[in-house]
């Protein structure tokens, strides 16, 4: 496939019964496998900052003397940092190239990670928490956009998807370190942890990741130019509604992520690592369908996966909602709607994702950091909806089906997939 001129659009793939991926300078058919592990540990960092601190929050209000709205106000602010982070570091890395804006990130997120560590109060604690999202936004935008330097269409989807494999070992694993680093220490040990693993992944990137975009293919101008980007992608009706969805379905996940820890500790009386087995259990959920969806787009359109996925997570939210309200089944049934409602995320934001960005291939970081900033921003201010509502089970549960209702309402409205033919819609 050859590569476009620098500022001009790609022409869409034609369609392939099986998919290659198509790599950039110059080494096609090299594996994905080094690209989905580096850019997996890369994209794994925020999720770490989120997972590793969740089953301390209850610690984190008392040690504090907060309320647990305030403390979790800690996590949402993280999620409005980032998309702020984003909005900026993706033109810079359309600009500047991939590596200089993530090892810059990665280096700051180091920093406000040392100060979160020996902050005194709530506020603080708050703001750093921003600044800490701002950072290390980095990591995500630019996996993305790298992403979309070496794969189009349905392999980006593809590859898209194998690294929410990555991904999903965060919430299978971090809770658990965040309970035995409590176990050794205070909740204040998890930021340690977390400029540990900035600094590694800094040192990481140096080492093992190349530059992949060439410097004929970046971007020019100055700040007009970014406005001008931002400008064509907000007039692109079609982009900002597969753009959103990412973030929508974020807001159903961390819905779960701030309120569960006080359902399930405070309200249903679960330990700390008890809490982390279910955290896990879920998590291995989102890692199973993100590869059922790794393995589908070889031979069915990602517009064609995403319309039946929220279609069935509705369903599965109203029945979340329905066990909430009644207490049926206890917390047996609480758990297993949750894990059928969560499951199905992996088949939504990797082909929203990857179909918004062949429609910008041009301005991939500047693309892609509209997503991420979608993505934080809308569940930044989605989620503490939760705490305001009570924070209890019926709480999280209403505003996760409120979540896939949007959804469901911006893929109908926005998009042609509900109408005749959207079905075979390419991108």
């Amino acid at each position: 496939m050859e590569t476009p001129p620098a500022g001009t659009a790609p022409t869409p793939p034609a369609p392939r019964s099986t998919p290659e991926p198509v790599a950039t300078n110059g080494r096609p058919g090299r594996s994905t496998v080094k690209w989905v592990l580096l850019l997996g540990a890369l994209a794994t960092l925020p999720a770490f900052t989120v997972d590793m601190y969740l089953p301390l929050l209850p610690d984190v209000a008392t040690d504090l003397g907060t309320s647990p709205a305030m403390a979790q106000l800690t996590l949402a602010g993280m999620l409005v940092g980032g998309a702020f982070g984003q909005l900026v570091i993706g033109p810079l890395s359309d600009r500047y190239g991939r590596r200089a804006p993530v090892i810059i990130g990665l280096s700051l997120h180091v920093v406000t990670s040392i100060l979160c560590a020996v902050v005194p109060g709530i506020g603080w604690l708050v703001a750093l928490r921003v600044l800490q999202g701002f950072f290390n936004a980095s990591a995500q935008v630019v996996s993305i956009a790298v992403i979309r330097d070496r794969f189009t269409g349905s392999d980006a989807a593809r590859i898209l998807s194998r690294l929410m494999l990555v991904i999903g070992l965060a919430p299978l694993l971090a809770p658990s370190f965040g309970s035995l680093i409590a176990s050794h220490g205070t909740w204040r040990w998890v930021f340690w942890v977390l400029a540990v693993l900035g600094a590694l992944l800094a040192l990481i990137v140096l080492r093992f990741m190349p530059e992949t975009l060439e410097t004929e293919r970046r971007q020019t101008g100055g700040v007009g130019s970014v406005f001008r980007g931002y400008g064509a992608l907000l007039k692109d009706r079609h982009f900002l509604a597969l753009a959103v969805l990412p973030g929508l379905g974020m807001a159903v996940l961390m819905s779960y992520v701030v309120g569960s820890p006080f359902v399930l500790q405070e309200g249903y009386g679960l330990t700390h690592q008890q809490f982390a087995v279910l955290f896990a259990v879920n998590g291995i959920g989102l890692v199973i369908s993100a590869q059922v969806n790794a393995s589908l787009v070889r031979r069915v359109a990602p517009i064609r996966i995403l319309r039946t996925a929220l279609v069935l997570q509705g369903v599965f939210a109203v029945g979340l909602l329905v066990v909430a309200l009644t207490g049926a089944g206890g917390l047996i049934g609480l758990l297993v709607a949750l894990w059928l409602t969560l499951a199905l995320q992996g088949l939504i934001p990797a082909n929203a994702s990857a179909l918004a960005l062949t429609r910008h291939g041009e301005r991939a970081g500047t693309a892609a950091a509209v997503i991420g900033a979608f993505q934080a921003g809308v569940a930044g201010l989605v989620s503490p909806l939760v705490g305001v509502l009570g924070g209890d089970e019926i709480a999280m549960s209403a505003v996760m089906l409120g979540a896939v209702v949007a959804s469901l309402l911006v893929l109908g409205l926005a998009t042609p997939a509900f109408r005749k033919g959207g079905w075979h819609m390419p991108a």
